[in-house]
């Protein structure tokens, strides 16, 4: 019988240690992504064609708030409403430093 308790107990405990390990790393580590980029992409098509020359449309997003992208037009599949709502929002939020970003539609 202790044959079978001690090994269990030992990866129970090890399994914690390791459990709780991560959580503090997860959580001390996490890194804060902008919000404006999940915004950005709830505006998007969300095809996620690659016609852009983006993997996805979150990584579309995440070159528009990061000044990559230079027009709107890349995304294809994007209508004149697309594009609008997206401009509407990039005026009213600007980035924490105050700048806004200049993209074409």
């Amino acid at each position: 019988m202790l044959d079978i308790v001690m090994p269990i107990t030992t990866l129970a405990v090890l399994g914690g240690l390791l459990g709780f390990g991560l959580a503090f790393a997860a959580e001390k580590l996490k890194v804060e992504a902008d919000p404006r980029i999940n915004s950005i992409h709830d505006r998007l098509p969300n095809l996620d064609c690659g016609a852009c020359g983006y993997p996805g449309c979150a990584a579309f997003a995440e070159g528009v708030v990061e000044g990559e992208v230079e027009s709107l037009s890349q995304c294809k599949p994007a209508n004149a409403k697309h594009k609008t709502a997206i401009l509407e929002y990039l005026k009213k939020n600007p980035a924490e430093d105050g700048s806004y970003i200049q993209v074409k539609q």
